[in-house]
């Protein structure tokens, strides 16, 4: 987990403590228990903005809120979604939003196969594709 960038050590206890405790599936299923899956609010012909649905627990995301800051800068799979997310006219915190559920996925992926975290924008310059 520590080869994540942006993952600290108490981040990492905090993640593993939660991976290892419940039994998920899918890094989704991870997401959604932290509370970090998308809610539209709407009623009849009127639509509202799109936020998260901080269902799960508040802890567990305000850990992530800083890591998340961090990665933006220093995580290249990060950034590139970071940057993709406010070229589409999204809001710097949808961004961010994104960027807590992104870390999830790659914490879960870390965790299921028990290997080390590579970026996958290093491995796509590197095919040159």
């Amino acid at each position: 987990m520590r080869t994540i960038p942006g993952i600290g050590m108490q981040t990492a206890v905090r993640i593993c403590a939660l991976y290892r405790s419940r039994n998920f599936t899918s890094a989704a299923q991870m997401a959604a228990f932290v509370g970090l899956v998308p809610k539209m609010h709407e009623s009849g012909q009127q639509r509202g903005r799109v936020m998260l649905s901080k269902k799960g627990s508040a802890v567990l995301r305000a850990a992530l809120y800083l890591p998340a800051v961090v990665s933006k800068k220093y995580n290249p799979d990060i950034a590139a979604q970071y940057a993709r997310l406010l070229q589409r006219q999204k809001t710097p915190m949808q961004a961010l939003g994104a960027a807590m559920r992104k870390l999830v996925h790659i914490c879960f992926g870390v965790l299921k196969h028990q290997t080390v975290y590579q970026s996958r924008q290093l491995e796509i310059s590197a095919t040159g594709a």
